[in-house]
């Protein structure tokens, strides 16, 4: 019984799969076609599937880009950036074009000092990257202090100790980047603004004086959750409560 359910699952799965190449070229044909609404109404298709990619995304993103769909294009520009952080095409069309439309400029805050040093260290792989890193710095330990124990001359030895020293603080750096980078991933929780004005508040009540204002398209962290309420903060370093319907969380996959 369970290797007939796991035929039948592959079986509907490949048929998703072919369902969705279809949906995704006859979306590109109508958005080659000018008709870019359509285009999106296909994407979308595929994305209520379950099916996620960063060409998905992107297309989208261009597809509103043309109807001057501010937060969306923005939104799904960003949504294909997270899978695929190094593409330049993504890039050009977040920076060069989506956010020029957005209305709101904002000054960043630059990070100084050690933990900048730090930060742009742990950035430069992922969490993942930076274990199997560890993980290969223990076996080249193993392996040395192994070939340390059992040589019999002296500079073998002095160099599988040298190395075996350097593996093991490789190790150790490894494992404290990929930490680091986990705990830095989770903080991380973008959204987009998507309500064409949003007011700022300075607590979580439609009563509280309000602080500032947003517009469609803003990029925000998200900080905290109450209720139907979002603490978010900028990239200014300021913060403030905005209705949960009013931003769109990048991170839902």
């Amino acid at each position: 019984m369970r290797k007939l359910i796991t035929i039948l699952l592959c079986f509907f799965s490949v048929i998703v799969s072919s369902q969705n190449d279809k949906l995704f070229n006859e979306a590109n044909a109508l958005y080659n076609d000018g008709k870019y609404a359509e285009a999106i109404d296909k994407y979308e298709a595929i994305l209520d599937s379950g099916q996620h990619s960063a060409e998905l995304y992107f297309n989208l993103g261009n597809a509103n880009y043309k109807l001057n769909n501010i937060a969306p294009s923005v939104y799904y520009y960003e949504k294909a950036l997270l899978l695929n952080p190094n593409d330049k095409d993504i890039k050009n069309n977040l920076v060069g074009y989506a956010q020029n439309m957005t209305i709101d400029a904002i000054d960043t805050v630059p990070q100084v000092g050690f933990a900048r040093i730090i930060n742009n260290i742990v950035n430069i792989f992922s969490k993942d990257v930076w274990a199997i890193i560890a993980v290969v710095g223990v076996i080249i330990f193993v392996v040395l202090f192994l070939l340390y124990h059992f040589s019999y001359t002296t500079s073998k030895k002095r160099i599988a100790f040298v190395i075996s020293l350097i593996s093991l603080f490789l190790t150790c750096f490894s494992t404290a980047m990929a930490f680091k980078k986990e705990n830095l991933d989770r903080k991380d929780n973008p959204a987009i603004v998507f309500a064409k004005e949003s007011k700022v508040k300075s607590e979580a009540n439609k009563t509280s004086e309000e602080v500032f204002r947003l517009h469609e398209g803003t990029k925000v962290q998200v900080i905290e959750t109450y209720e139907d309420w979002k603490k978010i903060q900028l990239s200014d370093n300021s913060t403030g409560w905005v209705p949960s319907k009013d931003i769109k969380i990048l991170k839902t996959f």
